[in-house]
């Protein structure tokens, strides 16, 4: 009688939706402009404070001004963002960071904050603010357990969970987040992302888990 032992059936992984299969996808429902908020007087983050604290989960991602050599200095994230399924939330890191504001949210354990690559904006949320990042799940987990393998960002995720694409504009993600005022382009791209984490949180079904 044969000793071997069986071998373990390979396990099949998922193949992410190509550039060109996601092109060929109906519009992502983005929120209008007019949702999305760039905070800057006390009574913006009182009602942005306000809002956020209704809700269990929140979008959250952070932009960041490009290094287009590899010794430029690495100063971001320049921009914070929040959402709930309704409006957006823009942050911006100026000499004078809201800290209060900002320590309220994000080390809270109560708001789950819902994003992709959350563990590299750990180190640079602290370095920069001072805070650590409470409560939250990282979205690539939650697609691995769908059966990729590659590391899946909001784009391919929203082409995955919610059949829409997400347009996402080089001119945007390169441009200059540490810039005073922010332009219309910049204010919808910072929203929809954070929008777009929590939309595709959703339509997986996540919250609905007993256990986060």
């Amino acid at each position: 009688m044969s000793t071997d032992q069986p071998s373990k059936a390979k396990r099949q992984y998922r193949e992410r939706p190509s550039k060109e299969q996601i092109r060929l996808l109906p519009p992502f429902d983005a929120l209008p402009l007019q949702s999305i908020h760039v905070l800057r007087t006390p009574e913006d983050f009182a009602t942005a404070l306000q809002a956020l604290r209704r809700e269990r989960f929140i979008g959250f991602d952070t932009e960041s001004k490009p290094c287009f050599t590899s010794d430029a200095p690495r100063t971001g994230p320049h921009v914070l963002q929040f959402a709930t399924r309704e409006q957006a939330f823009i942050v911006q890191l100026s000499s004078n960071p809201p800290l209060d504001f900002l320590r309220e949210v994000i080390e809270s354990q109560q708001l789950i904050k819902v994003g992709f690559g959350l563990k590299s904006d750990r180190g640079p949320l602290q370095r920069k603010l001072g805070v650590q990042l409470g409560a939250s799940i990282d979205l690539a987990s939650g697609m691995r357990r769908l059966g990729y393998k590659q590391a899946v960002g909001v784009r391919t995720a929203v082409a995955i969970a919610l059949g829409r694409q997400l347009r996402k504009s080089k001119s945007a993600t390169t441009s200059n987040w540490a810039a005073t005022q922010l332009s219309e382009h910049q204010v919808q791209y910072a929203g929809e992302d954070a929008f777009a984490a929590l939309a595709v949180f959703y339509a997986l079904g996540l919250a609905d888990e007993p256990t986060v």
